[in-house]
């Protein structure tokens, strides 16, 4: 029974005919919820509420199809019912600097307590000098140094006069102290000294090594009285200091003080403040200001570092928000995660300290949900290892690539961590879950959840209905024109084509809005008040357009032939396959030649691509199952003495998969038969080992890509392309395509079985085994069969030594 061609009407479906009555989509109610996604988005909702550890989500999804959008709409209603989250702030941590203190505050508090300590800060640094200059502090000052003065004069006029009285003199000179004797009022000179009796010389020598011992003593004292004086300036400036530190600091007391933390804080900052007040000490002027040494701080530089001391860092400020955060981090770095402790340079090295202590994104998402995206989370170094960490931790610890590989050679802090309540989302694509499920042993522990997205949802009247209110949505957010039903109709039947089905509708929204955007661009470019259908299919047919620069290069290097491919008349063993080149947004099909040669051999079928290293393991496995179908089918009970050799001609780029398994099978049956195969047609169409054509991938552009070949050199009415017949409910093809086939000047074949296909090719039935055995006579499967049979005479003349010798299949004699 012949195969009858496609009706125009079996190659697209109308999605005029599914739609509901409205003039525009001005008339149609707007879609509040995710539309086609019940599954995911009971995951989400599931994921979003459970409140345990592990079950954070990983949504999966085709890029394109609204992931983020999806799971930004889902989970705000989650945050919004939530209260408010904590401040966090870092203090100054007076007994070690290097490990800040973390302080949760509610919400609002963090900034108010920072502006009272700045406020503060600022009092001090103004109030504290002018105390110091003060007459009563000075008076007080001099007293306490007069004291000192006096202390030093007494004991050193006390052993001035004992010494005296023995004729021995206390001098002062350029190295110090030192005793000399008299004679009378006057120091006995070395010569006089010289004169004297060595009895006189000895009882003065005597006298002055005791009165030098004497002062030894008493410079001994002299340190423990410079710190008596010292402490005692300490505890005077101190005591006139204590009553304003006390003073400025009421007003932050108060505000703060049902908050422990802050009090003890305050208590801290009180103490350090009283033990660092000589740096508010104005210094004595007496001359010119002297010059600080280079790389030496000034005592202005080392207030300032004081009172940066007492700031706070507020590290998180929800005063402003309303519920719980949802933070979609776009660049997930190790830093942008975790936080960072930045430092500056200083003095000729990097320093850092509380103050440069910057938030990451699981503090700013604490509380809340963080939305990351896995392929830029996955290329970040060292980010997926801390993200895990603090998950399974439940804390955020602030640590920088240096320390994690134990090579740090600057000042680093350990600041303490802060406690983490968090929902983390994932957004990737499946492949991503499912390489961190199968090569990450804590992944599933830690992402107990996933939503998975559905690319496609079924085309059925009440989803179009939903699709156009979808459509209706999206130009009210976008700001669009209405769109005509007509409108919504071609994008409705561009959302199929999308699909690869005329059952269902593509969910990848981001290709539609692009088309909606570009109609609606059009349409105002010519002045309409609504998008028509043939605006929204022109403006795919300009997307298309601008992508098509390799196309056209492609399409032109076969109809310039120097490609060979050809649209007419008849060959054997030479068919035309067809392939689907994929770039990104843009397929196209491309026929190619492929010939089939045979010889006497063992049976086997040469895959010249795998052979070259050009063939995939799915084309391999197609060349299998045709030899496969070719033994059954006529070497069941003697050998096949023939050996094959299929090659993809002009092919350079490789080749995979098996959908050319079926023309290749065709080629091979004209080769041993010897009958021509009509080159005015192309197949496409993976077959089983029982002779069966299956559905294959791309039949749209597979088909498109022939027709242009065929259009371009003029149509003649008997060319057309085989189709596996399962792959008519995927047929959803351009207009022009339409229009030739109702004119009958193109052609598309659904076949089931390789007989039906070889009918086509040929004109010659293919033939069926009867209750002999046998093939009718002048079938293909006959001719075949006869053809085999003479060569295994051939072979057997050959094995008695009747014929030349020829060299076997793997070059031996």
């Amino acid at each position: 029974m012949a195969i009858k061609a496609l009706a125009a009407k079996a190659l697209k479906r109308d999605a005029e005919t599914t739609l509901p009555k409205f003039a525009s989509t001005d008339d149609l109610k707007k879609i509040a919820a995710v539309f086609g996604q019940d599954r995911a988005v009971d995951a989400i909702e599931f994921g979003a509420a459970i409140d345990h550890p592990g079950y954070n989500l990983f949504v999966a999804g085709t890029r394109g199809a609204g992931r983020h959008s999806i799971v930004r709409r889902l989970l705000q209603p989650h945050a919004d019912d939530r209260e408010p989250q904590a401040d966090w702030v870092y203090l100054n941590n007076f007994d070690d600097p290097q490990r800040p203190l973390a302080l949760r505050l509610p919400a609002g508090s963090g900034m108010k307590l920072r502006n009272e300590m700045a406020v503060l800060v600022d009092e001090l640094g103004v109030t504290l000098p002018g105390l110091f200059e003060s007459d009563e502090y000075r008076n007080r000052l001099n007293a306490i140094q007069a004291g000192f003065e006096q202390r030093h004069e007494e004991v050193f006029n006390a052993l001035r006069d004992r010494a005296r009285q023995d004729n021995i003199a206390l001098l002062q000179g350029p190295r110090g102290f030192m005793f000399a004797p008299l004679k009378g009022s006057e120091v006995i000179t070395p010569e006089e000294f010289q004169k004297l009796s060595q009895e006189e010389q000895a009882a003065l020598e005597q006298l002055i090594a005791k009165y030098q011992a004497e002062l030894k003593t008493v410079l001994e004292e002299m340190p423990k009285w410079h710190k008596e004086i010292r402490d005692a300036v300490k505890e005077l400036n101190q005591e006139v200091a204590r009553s304003a530190v006390v003073l400025a600091m009421a007003p932050i007391r108060l505000a703060f003080k049902d908050f422990d933390e802050c009090v003890r804080h305050f208590d801290r900052v009180e103490r350090d403040l009283l033990n660092e007040i000589e740096l508010f000490v104005p210094m004595p002027q007496s001359g010119p200001a002297p010059q600080n040494m280079p790389g030496m701080p000034d005592p202005e530089t080392s207030r300032a570092a004081v009172l940066r001391r007492y700031t706070v860092n507020v590290l998180v400020d929800n005063g402003s928000s309303k519920g719980a955060p949802v933070i979609f981090e776009n660049n997930p770095s190790l830093f942008r995660i975790s936080g960072r402790a930045e430092h500056v340079a200083r003095f000729g090295t990097l320093v850092t300290d509380f103050t440069h202590i910057k938030p990451g994104a699981l503090h700013m998402a604490n509380g809340g949900f963080l939305v990351i995206d896995t392929a830029k989370l996955l290329t970040q170094p060292f980010a997926w290892e801390a993200l895990k960490r603090a998950i399974q931790s439940r804390e955020i610890r602030i640590e920088s690539p240096g320390e994690m590989l134990g090579q740090s050679a600057t000042v680093t802090l350990e600041p303490e961590p802060i406690p983490l309540d968090i929902k983390i989302v994932l957004i990737g694509e499946h492949e991503h879950f499912y390489l961190l499920n199968r090569h990450d042993p804590d992944f599933s522990g830690l992402f107990k959840i996933l939503a998975d997205l559905n690319e496609q949802i079924e085309w059925t009247r009440p989803n179009a209905a939903k699709f156009a209110g979808l459509i209706a949505t999206i130009a009210e957010h976008e700001g669009l024109m209405p769109f005509l039903r007509s409108g919504v109709a071609a994008l409705t039947e561009f959302s199929a084509r999308l699909a690869d089905d005329t059952e269902k509708l593509s969910l990848v929204i981001s290709r539609i809005c692009d088309v909606m955007r570009e109609a609606d661009h059009l349409a105002k470019a010519a002045s309409e008040k609504k998008v028509s259908r043939q605006t929204v299919e022109a403006a795919i047919r300009a997307q298309r357009y601008r992508a098509s620069r390799v196309e056209e290069m492609s399409r032109e290097s076969i109809t310039r032939e120097i490609v060979m491919v050809d649209t007419s008349g008849e060959a054997v063993g030479q068919i035309n396959g067809l392939s689907v080149l994929d770039l990104g947004n843009m397929r196209f099909g491309r026929p190619t030649r492929i010939t089939a040669r045979i010889g006497l051999g063992t049976g086997r079928v040469l895959d010249i691509e795998r052979e070259a290293d050009l063939g995939g393991p799915l084309h391999t496995k197609g060349v299998m199952i045709l030899s496969g179908y070719l033994s059954a089918m006529f070497g069941a009970d003697r050998p096949l003495p023939l050996s094959a050799t299929l090659a993809f001609e002009q092919s350079y780029s490789g080749v995979d998969g098996d959908s050319a398994s079926s023309t290749e099978l065709y080629a091979l049956l004209s080769a041993i038969s010897g009958i021509p195969i009509r080159q005015s047609l192309a197949v496409t169409g993976s077959v089983n080992q029982n002779g069966e054509v299956q559905a294959i991938g791309g039949v749209n552009e597979k088909i498109e890509g022939f027709f242009d070949i065929c259009a371009h050199r003029g149509l003649t009415g008997d060319q057309g392309v085989l189709i596996p017949k399962a792959n008519t409910k995927h047929l959803m093809l351009r207009n022009e395509v339409l229009e030739a086939a109702r004119d009958g000047k193109f052609h598309i074949y659904p076949v089931s079985t390789i007989e039906e296909g070889i009918e086509l090719l040929t004109g010659i039935r293919a033939g069926k085994r009867n209750a002999s055995g046998a093939f009718p006579k002048n079938t293909v499967f006959a001719l075949v069969e006869h053809r085999l049979t003479e060569m295994i005479e051939a072979r057997r003349k050959f094995g008695s030594g009747g014929g030349r010798e020829t060299p076997s299949e793997n070059g031996e004699r």
